[in-house]
C-alpha cells in the first residue's frame, strides 16, 4: 500500500443532483473551500442555497476544460455525475495529480485507469454511498462477528443485502422517479448472478426471480442485482464456510411485481428506442415532487451454522425517511461519501482504488460518523448453541440494538426468547 499525495485544500463536487445532500454541508465544515459545478452556474447555486450553504461554498457552470484550469495538484474531485461520466473525471485527475471519489460501482474502464492514478500518489475512493457504500459496512461487521461467535472453521452460510429507495407513502405504481430512469430500466435488463441453494444461478431478467422479504412485519418484494458472487471474496468469508444462499439485491414495496406488469412487457420486447421512450413516460407519470418524501430501507443478514453445533445470525437494517430539507437518499448516499473525501484529506487514504470502509475496525469508524450525522440503524443478532449431552434442549441469546439518528446509542438487550431476525424493529432516522 503506497502512499498518496498529500491531500490539498479545494475540494471539487460534480453535479448537483438529488444525491447531494448533507455530505457537502460536512465538507464546508472540513476544508476551506468547496467548489460545487452544476450545469449552469444558477443550478450550482440552488443547490447551495437548497442546503444554507450559499455563503460557504464557490458555484460553477460545470466545463472540463474550465474544472481542468482550476484545478491543481492534491485537489479532491467528488463525481455525483452519472458513472459513465466518472472515466473522464479520472483520467483528468490522473493528468491534474488530484484524488477522485465517487459512490457508484467499479468498472472494468475505472480499474483501466487505476494504475497510472496509484503510480501518480492518488486515492481513487469508489462505492462510497449507500449501496454500494453502506451495505459494505454491514457486510464486514457481520462477518467478523458471525467468526467470533462460530469461529472460521466448517459452515453453512446464508448472506442477503436488499437495498431500496421507495415513495415513504407508498402510490399505485409502487415507486416514483427520484434518478435517471432510463438507469433503473436499464438495470432490470442486466443479468444477476447469485448463490441460492449452494449453487452458482443467472437470471437474465432478474425481476423474474423476485420474491417477498419480512422486516419488522412488513412485506417487501426483492430481486437479485448485478454480480454477488464476487463479494464472497471482497467480504472475506472463511474458506471452510460454504455458501447456501448469497445474494445482493434491489428492494421494492409489496405490490411492485404486478403494478409494473406492462414495463416489463415493453423490456421483454421493445428495441432501445422504444425503452428510452417509455422511460421518459415512467419520470412524467410517476416523479418525485417536492411534496412527495423518500424512504430508504438497507436490509444485510447473515446466518451461520457451524458444523460444530453453534449457530449464529445477525442482521443490520438501515430504514431512513426523507424530510422537507433533504431527501433519505441523498443523506444517505452523500454523508459516507463525505466521511471517506475526509480521510483523503486527513492522509488516512492510501494510493490506489478502495471501496468504502475496509474491514471491521474501519466500518466501526464510519458508522460512528454516520450515527453522528443522522443515519441511524439497528442490529440484532441471535446465538443458537446445540444440545448438550444430557440435555434435551438448545439455548439461545437475542441482542437487539438500535443506534439511533444523531449518535446516541440505546441500551442493548440480552433475552433468552429468539426473535425472529425478519422481525425485529427498524429505526427510523432523522436528520440531525
Amino acid at each position: 500500500m503506497s502512499d498518496a499525495i498529500p491531500a490539498g485544500k479545494t475540494v471539487h463536487w460534480i453535479g448537483t443532483g438529488l444525491s447531494s445532500g448533507s455530505g457537502l454541508r460536512v465538507l464546508t465544515d472540513r476544508t476551506p473551500r468547496v467548489l460545487v459545478w452544476g450545469r449552469t452556474e444558477v443550478k450550482a447555486e440552488q443547490c447551495l442555497a437548497r442546503l444554507g450553504l450559499t455563503d460557504r461554498a464557490g458555484a460553477r457552470t460545470y466545463d472540463p476544460a474550465r474544472l481542468a484550469e482550476e484545478l491543481h495538484t492534491g485537489d479532491i474531485v467528488v463525481s455525483m455525475l452519472p458513472a459513465t461520466e466518472h472515466v473522464a473525471l479520472l483520467r483528468l485527475c490522473v493528468e491534474r495529480n488530484a484524488h477522485f471519489a465517487c459512490s457508484s460501482y467499479v468498472s472494468e474502464a475505472i480499474l483501466a485507469e487505476v494504475p497510472a492514478a496509484t503510480e501518480a500518489g492518488l486515492a481513487v475512493l469508489t462505492e462510497a454511498g449507500l449501496d454500494p457504500g453502506i451495505d459494505h459496512l454491514f457486510a464486514d461487521l457481520l462477518v467478523a462477528r458471525g467468526r467470533e461467535v462460530v469461529g472460521d472453521g466448517p459452515a453453512t452460510v446464508e448472506f442477503t443485502s436488499y437495498c431500496g429507495g421507495v415513495p415513504a407513502v407508498p402510490n399505485e405504481f409502487r415507486y416514483r422517479f427520484s434518478w435517471a430512469p432510463r438507469g433503473v430500466l436499464g438495470a432490470l435488463l442486466a443479468p444477476a448472478r447469485y448463490i441460492d441453494e449452494g449453487a452458482r444461478r443467472t437470471v437474465a431478467l432478474p425481476w423474474t426471480a423476485t420474491r417477498p422479504h419480512v422486516l419488522n412485519g412488513e412485506t417487501f418484494e426483492v430481486y437479485p442485482n448485478r454480480d454477488s458472487v464476487p463479494y464472497l471474496a471482497q467480504y472475506a468469508l472463511p474458506a471452510a464456510w460454504q455458501a447456501r444462499v448469497f445474494v445482493r439485491g434491489t428492494l421494492r414495496l409489496d405490490g411492485w411485481l404486478r403494478a409494473w406488469q406492462d414495463v416489463f412487457g415493453t423490456l421483454r420486447t421493445g428495441d432501445g428506442a422504444r425503452i428510452a421512450a417509455l422511460a421518459d413516460e415512467l419520470a412524467a407519470r410517476h416523479p418525485t415532487t417536492d411534496a412527495d418524501r423518500d424512504r430508504v430501507i438497507l436490509a444485510v443478514a447473515l446466518d451461520v451454522e457451524g458444523a460444530n453445533g453453534r449457530s449464529w445470525r445477525g442482521e443490520y437494517v438501515l430504514d431512513a425517511t426523507g424530510e422537507p430539507a433533504e431527501s433519505a437518499m441523498a443523506r444517505c448516499v452523500s454523508l459516507p461519501l463525505a466521511y471517506g473525501v475526509s480521510e483523503i484529506l486527513d492522509g488516512r487514504a492510501p494510493a490506489g482504488l478502495r471501496r468504502a470502509a475496509e474491514g471491521a475496525d474501519e466500518a466501526r469508524r464510519w458508522l460512528a460518523f454516520l450515527s453522528a450525522n443522522g443515519v441511524g440503524y439497528r442490529f440484532a443478532e441471535t446465538t443458537r448453541s446445540a444440545p448438550t449431552q444430557g440435555r434435551a434442549t438448545h439455548t439461545e441469546a437475542t441482542r437487539d440494538e438500535p443506534t439511533h439518528a444523531g449518535g446516541t446509542r440505546a441500551g442493548a438487550t440480552q433475552q433468552h426468547t429468539a426473535t425472529h431476525i425478519d422481525q425485529v424493529p427498524t429505526q427510523e432516522d432523522s436528520q440531525a
